[in-house]
């Protein structure tokens, strides 16, 4: 009968403030895990809008060197997420060159937009 009164295990308050310690670390890491889904899905949409302008500049070096003019469209991209492109073309000094600025805008939430700024030489 001595045996099972010294023996040695958790009583019910520490296994109580264990679980709550516990439960206090899980919640904390959800509130990580939202983050970094969101942080993901953006980074996922600013790969997209790059892709897009880096599409529109290799279009413009295999279309004729007169018909490179500025302009813009709108590309979807995945999950329905629209592109607004704008592309403004202008001559350089010299008539071998063309400056491309391409702008790609999107709204999540707020709206965010990315610039690619190039050169393309008339050999090219």
């Amino acid at each position: 009968m001595k045996s099972l009164m010294k023996s040695k295990g958790f009583t019910l308050i520490e296994m109580l403030i264990s679980l709550i310690i516990l439960s206090l670390a899980l919640l904390a890491l959800a509130g990580l895990m939202v983050a970094t889904t969101k942080n993901n899905s953006f980074g996922g949409r600013i790969t997209e809008a790059a892709t897009f302008a880096q599409d529109k500049l290799e279009e413009f070096r295999v279309i004729p060197w007169d018909t490179i003019l500025s302009g813009y469209d709108i590309k979807t991209g995945s999950h329905n997420m629209d592109y607004q492109r704008t592309w403004t073309v202008t001559p350089n000094l010299e008539d071998s060159l063309k400056t491309i600025s391409i702008s790609i805008n999107w709204l999540d939430k707020k709206p965010h937009t990315i610039q690619l700024l190039s050169v393309v030489n008339k050999s090219d």
